[in-house]
């Protein structure tokens, strides 16, 4: 409870400075709107079925993006985890790779698929797969060589080992990758509709900042700061849940 208040708190005296800055003239309001213009356009926008419809466009390919990056960073990623040989050869690559910005893949992205949801697709995957894939293969090359050893020679079959020795040992990897890959697969989402124009919030923050609608585009920013604070809360409440048996949890728990 004591958490919730300090950061409620924060976040009041954060909309009481946004409100003074303009108010005293530290700023022109055409370029910092109102806290109240702006929370007053969300109320007006929210009653508005249109805004429902781009912010659903908009989390059906964040989610969409999200489900395939995770597929594929899972599968491939347990594979190279579980083969020395493969986690050799493939760091190179990857580590090559990975620092490539998702951004500067739109033009390919654009030429291959034009301007339509699957160019958007293309950027969203790239961005989360990464961060989903290096922690999975953290994961299942931290299982314990004895323990690996141990349940190779009580005959489980590999089956079994995945399920019961290596499952466990990354899925407190794989989770903390799946809360950073849904994190920027919502920034990459917006962002891409931004850049190609596919109808969603990202659409509409820059048709706001193409017109000069300061109110609207600051509105705009707070919602995508709202989604990405759902997401978070989401993931992590997934996180404690599948992870209720795990030792960070349970010190967690005990410390409160």
């Amino acid at each position: 409870m004591r958490k919730i208040l300090l950061g409620a708190a924060g976040l009041l005296g954060f909309l009481v400075v946004w409100q003074l800055i303009p108010t005293l003239g530290l700023a022109d309001p055409h370029d910092l709107p109102y806290a109240t213009d702006v929370f007053g356009w969300l109320f007006q926008e929210v009653r508005d079925l249109a805004f429902w419809r781009r912010l659903r466009l908009t989390m059906t390919s964040w989610a969409i993006g999200l489900t395939l990056a995770t597929l594929a960073a899972l599968a491939l990623g347990t594979v190279v985890g579980m083969v020395p040989f493969l986690r050799r050869a493939t760091h190179t690559t990857v580590e090559f790779l990975r620092p490539v910005p998702s951004v500067a893949l739109i033009p390919l992205a654009v030429l291959m698929f034009g301007l339509q949801m699957r160019a958007a697709l293309v950027i969203i995957v790239y961005a989360a797969f990464w961060q989903v894939f290096v922690q999975v293969i953290y994961g299942v090359a931290d299982v314990d060589t004895v323990a690996r050893d141990t349940a190779r020679s009580f005959g489980l079959t590999r089956a079994e080992r995945l399920r019961y020795l290596v499952l466990p040992t990354a899925l407190p990897y794989l989770m903390t990758g799946l809360r950073l890959g849904a994190a920027v697969a919502l920034i990459l989402a917006v962002t891409a509709e931004m850049v190609i124009g596919n109808p969603g919030i990202g659409r509409m923050i820059e048709l706001s900042r193409s017109s000069g609608d300061a109110v609207g585009l600051y509105g705009l920013v707070v919602v995508t700061g709202v989604l990405g604070l759902l997401v978070n809360v989401v993931f992590r409440f997934v996180e404690r849940r599948s992870l209720a048996w795990h030792q960070s949890v349970l010190a967690d728990e005990a410390a409160r």
